[in-house]
């Protein structure tokens, strides 16, 4: 659900510089602006490596925490996820979204087009 009628005239990323200002103006919000992705992924996982080419190939940029070189991360991990141990594990905006099949099925739904460009 939109929270102003001026979310719903959010340009596409394809808008003038005009009408980009002018939403700025309006909602101060940034029209352009991405949400965060971190994904906590280890280099020997091919699960990790299927959620990072599905990310790259929609043009996220993202945050990796690679847990073997970074291993005192894995704890913060868990935590975010409500006890997950398995990686990759997803973050969009600060919120959870599992897994590699987890993110696979937001995109066949298009809910991960929407998480990823949502306000």
């Amino acid at each position: 659900m939109l929270a102003t009628p001026y979310q719903a005239m959010m340009p596409s990323r394809r808008c003038s510089p005009l009408i980009a200002l002018l939403v700025m103006a309006a909602t101060g919000k940034d029209p352009f602006a991405m949400p965060k992705v971190e994904v906590y992924t280890t280099p020997i996982c091919p699960f990790c490596l299927r959620a990072k080419r599905l990310l790259d190939s929609k043009g996220v940029d993202y945050v990796e925490v690679d847990l073997w070189s970074e291993r005192a991360r894995r704890q913060e991990m868990i935590e975010r996820a409500n006890g997950r141990s398995t990686v990759p594990q997803i973050f969009i905006d600060g919120e959870g979204v599992g897994g590699s099949d987890e993110l696979f099925a937001l995109d066949q739904t298009g809910e991960l087009d929407r998480l990823l460009t949502a306000e």
